[in-house]
């Protein structure tokens, strides 16, 4: 099957990047680097091309009742150009995908999937759908974006705006404001443990945004990011994956995300479920570090005194900590913070000790 191109594709080739099959797209998984390209978001800027997160909008007048049936965390806190975290669920709690949702107006939102989900969560909102008065659509196609990440990004975007960027804060964004001339959405959550921006425009003008970036990004130290990075980045960082860390197999709750999960609002998809599994948690994911030699990989086995207790879900060397750290799905009783375990690397234990899965903190 042809992969899928982003408005950038051909920036992507210019620029030397190394393009791989993403979920049936064709994006750069790095530039000059991995390593290079994660150490410019941690000490300047870098920007990603996220053309191929999806965007779903989702208005009407029961357009927040449908949403509160459909999530699991609470949108009636959500005000107007505010961003929210949760999960769509299946009836058996586990996970269809993990969005960030945008309050655009009071009977209008957007959605922002994961690229590979895009399809199967628009489906899932169509066929949940029911008697509310609402109207689904999604406009993936039409819409461009990509994120500049790292401690500079305030700066270089303040050369390509009039607009005062300090007043949109975390989890929040502005409407047509103009960038390097062009008419952009702009928000703030990021997806790095850095602070950074998301820009949406129209596929025919995001090119334009990316390449001024670029430019006047320059003296500062912006290098162009790939895929890879984004994931090393996100994993310092503490954040969840889906496939990963949640999935179809893996609910909320066993990811350790309570807090985007609101057990006390009215009824939602995978509630009655989720609420027993809340008694009772057989399972949860844990961060650790690897004492002796070697890198944890994703699926390899973790066990506590010769029996397996579950697997990785995530592990790198760490660029910015340089140790080699992990998350991990272990059986509850194994998950207190200091406890040994053991992870099986080419048929060897080695050890590892559980500590906080938030690596990095800026």
């Amino acid at each position: 099957m042809e992969l899928k191109k982003t408005p950038l594709y051909d920036e992507h080739v210019k620029l030397g990047g190394k393009v791989v099959d993403y979920a049936g797209w064709a994006l750069p998984v790095q530039y000059e680097g991995i390593m290079k390209e994660h150490k410019a978001v941690r000490t300047a800027a870098g920007i990603f091309d996220v053309t191929h997160m999806g965007e779903i909008i989702v208005k009407g007048k029961d357009a927040l009742e449908y949403l509160q049936y459909i999530f699991t965390n609470d949108l009636s806190k959500l005000t107007k150009n505010r961003i929210i975290y949760t999960f769509l669920c299946y009836p058996d709690g586990g996970v269809v995908d993990d969005l960030l949702v945008y309050k655009i107006d009071e009977d209008e939102y957007m959605l922002v999937p994961n690229a590979a989900n895009t399809d199967k969560d628009f489906k899932w909102m169509i066929d949940n759908k029911k008697n509310f008065n609402i109207i689904i659509e999604n406009v993936s196609d039409q819409i461009g974006e990509v994120a500049l990440q790292g401690p500079l990004s305030e700066k270089i975007l303040n050369e390509l705006t009039e607009e005062d960027l300090s007043e949109i804060k975390p989890f929040s964004f502005k409407k047509d404001i103009i960038i390097a001339d062009v008419k952009a959405l702009v928000s703030r959550t990021g997806y790095t443990g850095e602070d950074g921006f998301e820009i949406y425009t129209s596929s025919e003008d995001i090119k334009k945004v990316w390449n001024s970036i670029l430019e006047v990004g320059e003296k500062y130290g912006i290098a162009p990011t790939g895929l890879g990075c984004r994931d090393t980045l996100r994993f310092e960082a503490g954040l969840p994956l889906y496939g990963h860390e949640i999935s179809e197999n893996i609910s909320p709750l066993e990811g350790d995300l309570k807090f985007f999960v609101k057990l006390n609002k009215e009824d939602f998809i995978g509630k009655e479920v989720l609420e027993k599994q809340d008694k009772n948690l057989s399972r949860k994911v844990v961060g650790f570090e690897l004492k002796g030699r070697g890198v944890p990989r994703e699926n390899y086995e973790v066990h506590k005194n010769g029996n397996k207790i579950g697997h990785v879900t995530t592990g790198y060397f760490s660029p910015t900590l340089k140790k080699n750290i992990g998350m991990a799905l272990i059986d509850i009783a194994e998950t207190e913070i200091g406890n040994e375990i053991d992870i099986i690397i080419r048929n060897k234990p080695v050890k590892a000790e559980i500590i906080n899965k938030r690596f990095y903190k800026r």
